[in-house]
């Protein structure tokens, strides 16, 4: 604007440029900036009309108001703006017609006719790209204003104009009906008959924010060996592509309504790594028995959360999970915990006693702030710097893995300010320890070698990207969904080539060199495997350390004192218990140093029993005892179910009386008692038969009282 007035063209030019680029480095760094200007009315199209606006100003200013080229800035803009209300009702109508009511992995949908997706340069970023076609003219009539030469600025709004058409044109025939993905009900119908075919009899239930899609990845391996025929249900889009390789179905639902009509009556056993409000949707379903699953186990309130009590049992990995349910007091019935171990922690190595690499590796695996002020939540708050200090300062040297958890960050700013410092100041010792002369040495002698890990991650990671682009790229996730089908050959390869990059990315840098891991890769449990001794929080990570044996410190965040810690979370009875100062960290290092000096190992081992169940059956065995038992249970309860139903009647409305809410029901009463309002979404006259079933199930449910819902 100050250009404007003065007004100087080229100044103008100059300011121009800087605010195109501020705006397309903050949509590529995903800014929160860009959210809080919408919010603010100062959205992206508001500030390309004010740059506009500010250019017929400019214009103004040098006398050309009554110049062709000021009429020819001011009809293109117009005409521009005119162009966007087509293009914006072009992508979304695309967009929505291109939606599908699930997204599937490993799902044969074959009877669903799925169209290529558009290009993804039509629809990836679509408003920033339209309006940016409005550089030509702002920069011909900049250069025409500056020069005298209108022509330039003709030109200029001519492509403009040109452009913005060009894109309507390429986006139009993507909205025909043959472009276009079926319609819901069709989808929902071949979802349903590819149910019934499949007949999945387990089903792990996953739901929550973008963050916390490791709670459903660390149990896919264990799907995938789970007796039966397993089923993944999710609620949020958003998380499937960040879902890790699995050859389990996949379905996500993200509509309640949607869910509650699926045939789900083959589901005996339904799985639940997370309490949250979703949960009902499924949980309404009497033909299944429910199962709260977790997605660790520790000392936490939320491994004793009340809201366990609806579901028909509570598995945890050992004893002490039973006994905390006990002392909790929160409703949950001694005979609904089964003790099931932990299958994912096959893959932790137990210890031998001695330091892996001539030097030992401690891990910091501290967990997040919380959803609460309570200091006890994480130790990176009052104790982070001193735990990493320390370390660093050790009279032997170390080196220091640093793996903060997922959520760091997200609420507390004072969190995210300590994890970038511990960053910061690993990064600063990783530096001081490669100039010093020991570390040098051993640098150069290792250089060939971590040249090559380094080579053999980059040809993994191609090959990986190769085999997880099973479609052209470009697709949408509704073409995503036609494609992603299991293949045993490429699960197998991926398999090995994820373990070959793990090898692979501990020998890219060497064994003396701190460390910061975050990502999907390398996993929690292979830095467990990397390391010689661990310093957590409470948390499951504690619980799933246990498993190696190893020595481990706690920080006593909340200051209770060493023997009321412990008193309060069993998993600390076998560690190094640390202040806020970490001044105990000698003890640790002593006994990675020396297994004399390692007075808590046989507590270790007993501890490991307690928490996470006899190695004898193996987890896996367990597991799979658990869902055996728990189908009988379902299979016995629905058979009482139809033994006391008999020959009665049961009223169920027919197709007309349930879309016009006239006879027995309403069809969002017949939702709720487990039947589809439209027989025909579960096939025929065997749906209705089952239709009714279910609502008298249902009913029976009721009136037996909470032990027949359960």
């Amino acid at each position: 604007m100050l250009a404007a007035l003065i007004p100087n063209v080229w100044f103008f030019a100059a300011a121009t440029a800087v605010t195109y680029a501020a705006d397309w480095y903050l949509h590529q760094r995903g800014s929160y900036l860009v959210n809080r200007l919408n919010k603010v009315r100062a959205g992206l199209p508001i500030r390309f009309l004010l740059r506009q606006l500010m250019l017929i100003l400019l214009l103004a200013r040098l006398d050309l108001a009554e110049d062709p080229l000021f009429y020819a800035a001011v009809a293109t803009f117009l005409l521009f703006y005119g162009q966007q209300a087509p293009h914006g009702a072009l992508t979304t109508l695309i967009r929505l017609r291109r939606t599908m009511p699930v997204v599937t992995r490993n799902v044969d949908l074959h009877a669903v006719r799925i169209p290529d997706a558009p290009p993804g340069t039509l629809l990836r970023r679509s408003a920033e790209k339209m309006l940016h076609l409005d550089i030509p003219a702002v920069a011909g009539i900049l250069i025409a204003a500056g020069t005298g030469e209108d022509i330039v600025g003709f030109v200029g709004a001519a492509l403009t104009l040109v452009l913005a058409l060009a894109y309507l044109a390429a986006l139009v025939p993507y909205i025909r009906r043959g472009r276009l993905v079926p319609p819901a009900s069709t989808v929902l119908k071949a979802v349903d008959t590819w149910l019934r075919e499949y007949q999945p009899t387990v089903v792990l239930y996953f739901s929550g924010s973008n963050e916390s899609a490791y709670q459903g990845n660390m149990w896919l391996e264990t799907m995938a060996r789970v007796e039966g025929r397993p089923l993944i249900i999710m609620r949020e889009r958003g998380l499937v592509p960040q879902l890790s390789e699995t050859s389990v179905p996949v379905l996500c639902v993200p509509a309640g309504t949607h869910l509650m009509n699926l045939d789900l009556s083959t589901v005996r056993v339904c799985l639940y790594p997370a309490n949250v409000g979703k949960n009902i949707h499924i949980l309404r379903v009497p033909t299944m028995k429910h199962v709260f699953i977790g997605h660790g186990d520790s000392d936490k309130l939320a491994s004793v959360n009340p809201y366990s009590k609806v579901y028909d049992e509570v598995w945890t990995a050992g004893r002490a999970g039973r006994d905390r349910y006990a002392l909790a007091d929160v409703g949950i019935r001694d005979e609904d915990i089964v003790e099931v171990g932990r299958p994912q922690l096959e893959p932790i190595r137990s210890w031998t006693g001695a330091v892996k690499n001539p030097i030992p590796t401690v891990l910091y695996a501290p967990t997040w702030e919380g959803w609460d002020d309570n200091p006890g939540n994480t130790s990176l708050l009052l104790a982070g710097e001193n735990i990493v200090r320390r370390l660093l300062a050790a009279d032997d040297p170390v080196r220091i893995i640093y793996k903060p958890h997922p959520f760091t960050g997200i609420r507390s700013g004072k969190a995210k300010g300590v994890d970038a410092r511990i960053r910061g100041m690993l990064g600063k010792a990783a530096a001081e320890r490669a100039a010093e002369p020991r570390w040098a040495k051993e640098a150069e002698r290792a250089a060939a070698a971590q040249s090559a890990a380094k080579a053999e991650l980059v040809r993994i990671d191609a090959r990986l990207a190769e085999l997880a682009a099973v479609g052209r790229s470009g697709g949408d996730e509704s073409e995503e969904s036609r494609v992603s089908l299991a293949d045993p050959a490429r699960e197998a390869e991926t398999a090995q080539l994820r373990a070959a990059w793990n090898d692979a990315y501990w020998r890219s840098f060497g064994w003396w060199e701190h460390r910061t891991v975050t990502g999907a890769q390398p996993k929690l449990y292979d830095c467990f495997n990397e390391s010689d001794a661990m310093v957590s929080d409470i948390s499951s990570v504690v619980s799933d350390f246990i498993a190696s044996g190893k020595p481990y410190a706690v920080t006593d965040s909340a200051a209770l004192g060493a023997e009321e810690f412990k008193r309060q979370n069993t998993a600390v009875r076998a560690a190094v218990i640390l202040s806020n100062s970490a001044e105990e960290l000698d003890e640790l290092l002593a006994a990675v140093a020396d297994p004399a000096a390692d007075t808590l190992a046989e507590a270790r081992h007993e501890l490991k029993t307690y928490l996470l169940g006899p190695d004898e059956p193996t987890s896996m065995e367990q597991f799979n005892a658990a869902v055996r038992a728990l189908i009988a249970k379902a299979e016995a309860r629905n058979a009482g179910v139809a033994q006391r139903l008999g020959d009665q009647p049961v009223a169920v409305p027919d197709r007309e009386a349930a879309s016009s809410g006239v006879g027995t029901g309403e069809p969002e009463a017949l939702a709720e008692a487990g039947v589809a309002a439209d027989p025909d979404a579960v096939g025929g006259a065997e749906a209705e038969a089952e239709a009714e079933v279910e609502a008298a199930a249902a009913e029976t449910a009721v009136t037996e009282g909470t032990s027949a819902v359960r």
